[in-house]
Parts: C-alpha cells; structure tokens; sequence
C-alpha cells in the first residue's frame, strides 16, 4: 500500500509543492523519499499547523524531510509498514506528534533505530498535559526527546542539531542561526534604550 504523503508549503522550488497535501509524481516522490534525512509524522491534519513549525526549521537548514499523517490507533498496519522502512530510507530522525493518548511518538521509538523526537499537541480537555505524560515518560530502553506542548519549531532545531554532530556545514548553519537570534534580543534592547518602555509597549 503506498503510504499518503503531505509535504510542506515551505519547501524550497525543487520539491515541487505547491501546497498542503500537494503530491509528487510518482518519480520525483520517490527520489524525494530516498534524499529525506528526517520524517515528520503526525496523528491528525489538526496537528498540522505545530509540525508545520518543524518543517519550516528544516527548510532554513536545508534539511530534506518527508512529512506524513499516520494513526497509531486507526491504521496500525500502515503505521508499522511506515515507520519499518523508516531507515531503509536514509531517515536519521522522526519528529512524530500526537495529543491525547500520544503512542505515536513512543511506537515510532519501539520501531525505528534512530532518535525520536517527540511534539506533545495542546488538547482542549488537559491542555496538552495529557499528551506530554503519554510521550515523555517512556519506559527504560525506549527514548523519546520530548519537547514542549507544541513545541514544532524546538523539534526542527533538535533534528538539526542531531544531524549536525556529523555534518559540518550543518553545524555552521545551526551556529548562524544561534548567532540570529542573539542578535535580536540586541536589537530589542537597542530599540528599549532608544525609546523607552512606553513607547516600545505602544508599537507592539
């Protein structure tokens, strides 16, 4: 069964995408798989705005990715095919996110080699404490590096910096990104002393 695939909106001009859900030739998504050095799985379209976030890390870095909607619970059989052939792909990380009773994150940690990182999703019952517990509090032996409650963008930078312990111009780019964001507290504080708190409350 070929696995449905959504890629993200942010991708740069050779990936071919157009939108949401926008689909590869046949021969293009395949060459795109076998590239991909991270998968991006969620349980739910709803969880797509937060994994979003990570894809758009990615895209900075220029980091090749698959992204994919896969239900543990609903459709184990596609889930077990999915996360199996992970490695044969070349994927060196999953980023997977799940609210609620989130299995996603850990089942991808009890299938796949290499690190798991999981986003806990903000739920309108518990706020995302629920989905937090599910994920973070893994048994011994099976790791998943939980970030925070909708943590997308931290997921991106973590696969990133994994990656980076063995690509050196990875890890330049993770540097200048590192140095950008310094440079904007600076640049706020400038701002602050030039204006004062008053005037700098005003502008946001």
């Amino acid at each position: 069964m070929e696995l449905r695939e959504f890629h993200s909106a942010f991708g740069n001009a050779d990936r071919g995408c157009s939108s949401w859900g926008g689909q590869y030739d046949h021969e293009k998504r395949e060459r795109d798989e076998m590239m991909a050095k991270v998968g991006i799985v969620m349980g739910s379209d709803s969880d797509m705005p937060v994994m979003a976030k990570a894809a758009e890390i990615l895209d900075r870095f220029g980091i090749e990715y698959e992204m994919t909607i896969i239900s543990a619970h609903r459709e184990p059989d596609i889930f077990f095919q999915w996360a199996k052939a992970a490695e044969g792909k070349g994927i060196k990380v999953i980023i997977a996110g799940a609210g609620k009773a989130a299995h996603l994150p850990g089942m991808c940690a009890a299938l796949f080699p290499m690190p798991v990182i999981g986003i806990p999703m903000k739920t309108s019952d518990l706020g995302g404490v629920d989905s937090l517990y599910s994920i973070v509090q893994m048994p011994s032996g099976i790791p998943v590096a939980t970030v925070a409650i909708n943590g997308g963008a931290n997921a991106g930078i973590l696969a990133a910096k994994m990656l980076a312990v063995s690509d050196e111009e990875l890890l330049g780019r993770v540097k200048a990104y590192a140095e950008s964001l310094k440079g904007d507290v600076v640049k706020k504080a400038e701002k602050l002393d030039q204006i004062g708190y008053k005037e700098y409350l005003a502008q946001m």
